[in-house]
């Protein structure tokens, strides 16, 4: 990872239309990123078999840890059912009874907590990064490549986004992913964004973080801790070797 100091913030703008809205973060450091042994992808066909118990494909859109974040899209102008969030994608390939693909130990860890608690998780390497990251709305300017793809996009003025600078990581929130911070094979360090609006409470979440780390020690090794960035905490070190900010939350 970059040794420069570097942090992690959410926009007030953010918390001002969502006010108890809350990310938790793990962070990872010094991680192996290797193809799925069986006791994990079996992990993975356990929590799309425990959404298919809890979920329905025809009143998906209705339940409430689904209906929050279609209407926290719709208020910055997404169309609900065009963009969905990842963890609405996801549920509906498992309610058609497709299989999720195992990628990668990392990528496979944050698909099974985002399936068993039915919130967004996503990772990115932040061993590419080398400026502070942040969630806020988009001015339009900013550049988004996204994965697959190498044309540039800009985002709508307004649309929340996860930004490097003023290069896009996610667009729509929890959308979609660009190419530069992809999890791949070579990748040491990352941050997993485990997201919670209500209904979901905030000690879920950290719940759902402790989960992330304890599969990451035991499938890829390294170390980790998580930090809660809300309203009355909004910004974090994501730097390994510093202390954390006064009034920090720490997770470990």
């Amino acid at each position: 990872m970059n040794p420069k100091e570097l942090y992690y913030a959410i926009d007030n703008r953010v918390f001002e239309r969502h006010p108890d809205y809350a990310r938790g973060v793990v962070l990872a450091y010094g991680v192996a990123n290797k193809p799925s042994p069986q006791e994990l992808t079996g992990l993975l066909r356990a929590a799309e078999a425990s959404v298919r118990e809890r979920l329905n494909l025809e009143t998906l859109a209705e339940h409430p840890r689904i209906a929050s974040w279609r209407e926290a899209y719709r208020a910055f102008g997404a169309k609900p059912g065009k963009f969905n969030p990842s963890m609405e994608n996801m549920s509906r390939r498992v309610l058609r009874n497709d299989e999720i693909p195992s990628i990668s130990t990392l990528v496979d860890i944050g698909n099974i907590v985002s399936l068993r608690h039915v919130i967004p998780v996503g990772g990115h390497a932040i061993d590419l990064v080398s400026q502070d990251i942040e969630l806020r709305p988009a001015t339009g300017s900013e550049e988004f490549v996204p994965f697959g793809s190498d044309q540039v996009e800009n985002p709508l003025p307004g649309e929340i986004v996860f930004v490097e600078g003023n290069r896009v990581l996610t667009r729509r929130w929890t959308w979609r992913q660009a190419n530069h911070t992809l999890v791949m094979p070579t990748t040491t360090a990352l941050e997993f964004n485990v997201d919670g609006l209500p209904p979901v409470p905030k000690p879920e979440i950290e719940e759902a973080c402790r989960e992330v780390m304890d599969l990451v020690a035991r499938f890829c090794g390294g170390r980790s801790r998580f930090e809660i960035i809300t309203r009355e905490n909004p910004k974090i070190r994501i730097s390994e070797s510093t202390p954390r900010l006064p009034g920090m939350n720490a997770g470990d």
